[in-house]
């Protein structure tokens, strides 16, 4: 008998999407206590490339992830969540202790943010099963074959040097076999420094086709003279839509194969109420999504949220204006649900937010 996926069977694409990265315990005290106050934690799994692999599942795109856990019960509870959510996990590595001798999974604490204090997150995953693991051993040129779409951060660089090996290759192949490639920065300050992402990060943008945010890279006023600055020294957090027009043709003036480039912006106004809206480079030109503003349940993912909401609206053709919208509404949505990942299964739900259509379906 062959097996098949029933959500994906009805996929009016043909998109195969993977991605490459860590999936990570998290740990959460309840009702929004800190650490110090905890005498229990909520359970549950995540990791950026992770979110965006499960996102797309429930949104019935054919998706599949790639990493290393540990064979023992944390790194097999985890990939059983994913595939619980329909991601494809075959080419996941089981390790062995010799594989990698800390054998652990890595781990983070959140305390959520409420009112004026906002959220914290603790890093456990130094050494863990991911970046530890020899990448030489893996044949990459297999791993993405049969692929449209490869999807990388700048997280799992960070990690060590054979991660930072691993993508750096992943993103050369996939751009040999003709995949699209869609990069997130994600700059992390608790894994390596600005200059030390900026750095790698730039070396990226040659091979990328759709860029999620404009941080962190360089682009230098003159590429012989760096003390002449970086075009993107003088544009504020929240820029106006000519600054953010002007950044985004220089980027794509320098990385003429950049043919997307999705940027969204965050209004902070408490740690339990933000808004949202997004900037969107595509054919051209550039949009402006409508705002969103929303009280705050969990927002950790909404990044990813917003990631995998674009790649899902391109690839289904969506309209540069719905496509931006739509990214911003897949955001929103995640800041209501718990946990990492936006386990929305319903693409009419992020529709009607991104028309403001709020009332009961019924």
């Amino acid at each position: 008998m062959q097996h098949f996926n029933p959500l994906t069977k009805d996929n009016d694409t043909q998109n195969k999407f993977i991605t490459i990265g860590e999936i990570m315990l998290r740990l959460t005290p309840p009702n929004y206590e800190k650490i110090r106050m905890a005498s229990t934690f909520e359970a549950s799994y995540g990791g950026s490339e992770a979110n965006i692999a499960l996102a797309l599942a429930n949104l019935g795109v054919d998706s599949t992830f790639f990493s290393v856990v540990p064979n023992n019960s944390l790194g097999k509870s985890a990939i059983r969540m994913l595939r619980s959510n329909d991601v494809h996990c075959t080419p996941v590595i089981l390790s062995t202790p010799e594989e990698t001798p800390t054998h652990r999974l890595g781990s983070y604490y959140l305390e959520a943010g409420y009112g004026i204090r906002p959220s914290v997150v603790t890093y456990d995953r130094k050494h863990s099963a991911f970046s530890e693991y020899d990448y030489s051993r893996v044949d990459l040129e297999s791993l993405l074959d049969g692929f449209s779409w490869l999807h990388l951060s700048g997280i799992t660089p960070a990690l060590s040097p054979s991660c930072a090996k691993l993508v750096m290759d992943s993103i050369r192949i996939a751009k040999q076999k003709g995949l699209t490639v869609s990069f997130d920065g994600n700059f992390r300050s608790r894994l390596w420094t600005w200059d030390q992402a900026r750095d790698y990060c730039t070396q990226c943008l040659p091979y990328v086709d759709v860029l999620l945010g404009i941080e962190p890279y360089h682009l230098w006023r003159d590429e012989n003279d760096h003390s002449k600055g970086d075009f993107k020294d003088d544009v504020p957090l929240h820029p106006s839509y000519e600054q953010q027009d002007e950044i985004f043709r220089r980027f794509v003036e320098r990385y003429p194969n950049i043919k997307c480039i999705g940027r969204h912006v965050r209004y902070a106004h408490s740690g339990s109420e933000n808004s949202l809206k997004a900037f969107l480079w595509y054919g051209d030109h550039t949009f402006e999504s409508r705002l969103f503003t929303f009280n705050i349940l969990d927002r950790v993912g909404g990044g990813d949220a917003f990631a995998s909401g674009l790649i899902y609206a391109m690839m289904h053709n969506y309209k540069p204006m719905d496509m931006v919208n739509f990214a911003v509404a897949s955001s929103a949505i995640k800041h209501t649900i718990h946990g990492d990942a936006n386990i929305t299964d319903d693409v009419q739900t992020i529709r009607n937010l991104m028309n403001m259509s709020y009332d009961i379906k019924r």
